[in-house]
């Protein structure tokens, strides 16, 4: 993995420790207007000069040094500022950026680029700047955008997938910040995933970089880690896929959907009688459990063909260990009352973020069948990003339906650590 992220043009640098002051993040909008003025500034001086780059590179296959070294600057100072604003980072950024913040970059920028792709460089990158739109890491100004247009919205769940998963992450993270005095890991993680992301798709689109930003989360953030949950993932896929199915997924998935509908109904008078089950001893019977933990799986396998994630044609029963895009359920565990007496209450914030993952895992869906379509091939990135938000999605269904009562882990990481080298982590309290 290592070498994976040595090989990326543009990286990632984590140094925080996830400390925050109290007073700061209350203001921490207000206190980064000056910043978000030179940025935007900044950024119009720096799209001019790749325009300059753009013309250098077709003439004589070549980058001036000094014009990318002004992009890469940019660059670095917008993920300082953008990790301040979203509460990845504690400290107040310098200006002009600088060495040694706790979310930085580093970049080797292409010198030598292919004429062609630089001249095609604005249709190639639309793909990827979906993606950004949808992630948000970085979209100070579309947020702000967002939250007026809403203002008078009562779609407030649709609300939120339009936000941007980093939007939605530091809503989170705003109100866990001044509550605790820390931002959770796993929002962290979340945010400077999506920061990172944008910094690559913009690299690119600024010609800093000939390499097409990856939307792999293992490759973007290799150093994201998932604590002992559950619920986990677990991911078998190959990333082949057959055209003609790729073709006609949707009408493929048609008696899917209507039995899993179906499904859902039994599965909420079900979920009703284990409530009641848990208030009363503390657990949920382990038929409830076999049943609910079977729907989790089933919706999951759903997804995952639903949305290209997965490949083959799944079963209709959600088997443990049948499909390819799959998630463990332990076996009933002893749940706190207080926790399970207030569940559709402490649910909403993971609801929230769910419903901007929702929004990756459609984007992903339209970018991959494309991809499918031409090459037979589900891009691994698109991949394991999709399968990122349904681990999350089957995570938030767990929990609602008393699985469990550990709290959805938000973390963009695709595969769980060992047991052995993990570090026990608060999960109701660091969960989000």
């Amino acid at each position: 993995m290592d070498d994976e992220r040595l090989n990326l043009p543009i990286r990632i640098v984590v140094t925080d420790d996830l400390e925050r002051s109290r007073i700061t993040v209350c203001f921490r909008l207000i206190l980064a207007i000056p910043h978000l003025v030179v940025v935007a500034l900044w950024g119009i001086a720096a799209a001019a000069v790749s325009i300059v780059l753009w013309l250098a590179l077709l003439v004589e296959g070549k980058a001036p040094r000094a014009l990318q070294s002004f992009v890469i600057s940019y660059l670095r100072y917008s993920v300082q500022v953008s990790a301040y604003v979203h509460l990845a980072a504690g400290p107040y950024p310098p200006f002009g950026g600088g060495d040694g913040y706790p979310i930085d970059l580093e970049v080797e920028p292409s010198v030598q680029q292919s004429r062609g792709r630089v001249a095609a460089r604005v249709v190639l990158v639309f793909p990827a700047l979906l993606l950004v739109g949808v992630l948000g890491g970085g979209s100070w100004f579309g947020d702000v955008t967002w939250i007026t247009s809403r203002a008078s919205d009562s779609g407030w769940t649709s609300g939120w997938s339009a936000a941007g998963v980093a939007a939605t992450a530091a809503f989170l993270a705003w109100f866990s910040s001044l509550a605790r005095g820390r931002t959770p890991r796993g929002l962290r993680d979340l945010i400077a995933y999506c920061i990172a992301y944008t910094a690559h798709a913009l690299g690119y689109l600024l010609l800093v970089t000939d390499r097409y930003p990856t939307s792999d989360p293992a490759r973007v953030l290799p150093f994201a880690e998932l604590p002992p949950h559950p619920v986990r993932l677990e991911l078998a896929d190959h990333v082949g896929r057959s055209r003609l199915t790729v073709f006609f997924r949707l009408l493929l998935a048609i008696p899917h959907l209507l039995w899993l509908a179906l499904w859902s109904l039994l599965a909420l008078l079900a979920v009703a009688v284990a409530w009641i089950a848990a208030l009363v001893t503390g657990r949920v019977p382990m038929a409830l459990h076999r049943f609910l933990a079977a729907w989790v799986r089933y919706a999951m396998h759903v997804g995952a063909f639903l949305f290209l994630i997965g490949g083959p044609f799944p079963g209709f029963v959600g088997a443990a260990g049948s499909y390819p895009v799959d998630v463990a359920i332990d076996p009933p565990e002893r749940q706190h009352r207080a926790v399970t007496l207030f569940r559709v209450w402490l649910v909403i914030p993971a609801l929230m973020l769910g419903g901007a993952y929702t929004a990756v895992v459609w984007l992903v869906a339209l970018l991959g069948w494309w991809a499918a379509l031409f090459t037979g091939r589900m891009p691994e990135g698109l991949r394991n990003l999709g399968a990122v938000s349904l681990r999350y999605t089957a995570q938030v269904n767990a929990y609602l339906f008393l699985l469990t009562d550990h709290y959805p882990y938000s973390s963009p990481a695709v595969r769980d650590r060992p047991r052995h080298e993990q570090l026990e982590l608060d999960l109701s309290a660091d969960g989000i």
